[in-house]
């Protein structure tokens, strides 16, 4: 839902979202809106899809949204990301990498409830249009707001262009699995409002939002979704493709929790579903594509395997693309019965070059169908599931 509210603190011009809370029931009667239809990138509130009129929002709750008021970061990814601008006299100023430094950013990360800084570069997120902030910037790294820090003059009042300064900041460690035994196991909890609460999801959710708990917390593709404890929480409905829950539809109403079992050091990416895409394997804790030439057929019944998917269907370098970090240095020798990749013997790599294109790409051939007391929803149109989503949001 924090992406969706984005409109709000931008027609406020009060920087990006830092939370968002369900507020008191709305008196009966009273003259309300409904929004829905929002990707979070109208510039107006009038650009949503729009109900108004008196008791619309009779039975339904007000919603409350918190910005960051006086910075925020533009033009990046998603609300952790993009180039750093700080308001001054009513209007935005983009700031010069030479003014900012890791202790600043970790200051901007946090104020918008972000985890630690993880990119710092001039030029990452393109040039603002209008001034530059004149001071630099002398925070501890600790201070709550970043217009708490101290500032001095700038020596040189110039910033030359593709100086303005952009950051990424890495998501919120506000997710955990609990219970199972490992970080990449057990019932979903989110840290919301000062606690840990339990996560729950509609049955024909689950898989979604297990997929974005899996990627935010680094822990490869998901294996399985089981039913949770009998504890309810905040539900939270998603597209699967979000690189965390906070960027997930949050829904008020109490859903049964989900235990989420992730394949830890090995996972799929850039495919069509859970069951496709190129081989990607952790290494002292970042991912690394494998080459073809090191990968046979044994190997990748291994990873289907792992993944739940049934047997190996096609494998080809290239098949999903080239990843952009480094490559697996080992050529797997798997015999197609362990139970994880990491299992297997390996030995060196021959030749330790990787050419383009050989990246290797697999598809399984499919995942158990994911049968529960709604799988008729699974039936539904895309296009008629987005709009139920829609409805979802609403509330």
């Amino acid at each position: 839902m924090m992406r969706q509210v984005k409109f709000v603190c931008r027609e406020m011009d009060c920087g990006n979202p830092v939370a968002e809370s369900r507020g008191p029931l709305a008196e009966y009667g009273r003259r309300g809106v409904r929004l829905s239809s929002c990707s979070g990138d109208e510039s107006s509130i009038r650009q949503c899809d729009i109900t108004e009129g008196r008791g619309v929002c009779n039975g339904e709750y007000y919603h409350h949204v918190n910005c960051s008021e006086s910075v925020r970061l533009v033009d990046g990814a998603g609300l952790c990301s993009g180039r750093v601008e700080v308001k001054s006299n009513q209007s935005w100023a983009s700031v010069c990498e030479a003014d900012f430094d890791r202790q600043d950013a970790e200051v901007v990360c946090g104020e918008l409830g972000c985890g630690a800084p993880a990119a710092l570069q001039g030029g990452l997120y393109g040039e603002g249009e209008g001034q530059t902030w004149d001071k630099e910037f002398q925070c501890k790294g600790k201070e709550s707001l970043l217009l708490d820090c101290d500032t001095s003059d700038r020596e040189n009042n110039t910033c030359l262009p593709g100086n303005a300064v952009g950051l990424t900041c890495s998501e919120p460690d506000d997710v955990r699995l609990v219970g199972g035994g490992s970080r990449c196991a057990g019932g979903v909890e989110r840290y919301d409002q000062g606690e840990w609460r339990t996560v729950g999801a509609e049955d024909w959710d689950q898989e979604d939002v297990a997929a974005v708990v899996c990627r935010q917390l680094g822990c490869g593709s998901t294996v399985s979704v089981l039913p949770g404890n009998t504890t309810r929480g905040f539900g939270v409905s998603c597209y699967g493709s979000e690189s965390s829950l906070r960027k997930c539809s949050k829904i008020y109403d109490l859903l049964p929790g989900l235990t989420v079992i992730c394949s830890e050091s090995v996972r799929l990416v850039d495919g069509a579903g859970l069951c496709s895409g190129r081989v990607e394997v952790k290494s002292n804790q970042s991912w690394a594509s494998v080459c073809e030439a090191d990968f046979d057929r044994q190997d990748a019944e291994v990873v289907c395997g792992v993944l739940g998917c049934g047997a190996p269907a096609a494998l080809q370098g290239g098949l999903y693309g080239e990843g952009e970090g480094q490559t697996w240095d080992k050529e797997f020798q798997c015999k197609g019965k362990e139970s994880l990749l990491l299992d297997c013997d390996t030995s060196d790599r021959e030749n330790n070059t990787c050419l383009p294109g050989n990246a290797v790409g697999l598809t399984c051939s499919g995942k158990k169908p994911f049968v529960t007391q709604s799988t008729l929803f699974l039936t539904w149109s895309e296009e008629y599931e987005r709009q139920y989503r829609c409805v979802l949001v609403r509330k």
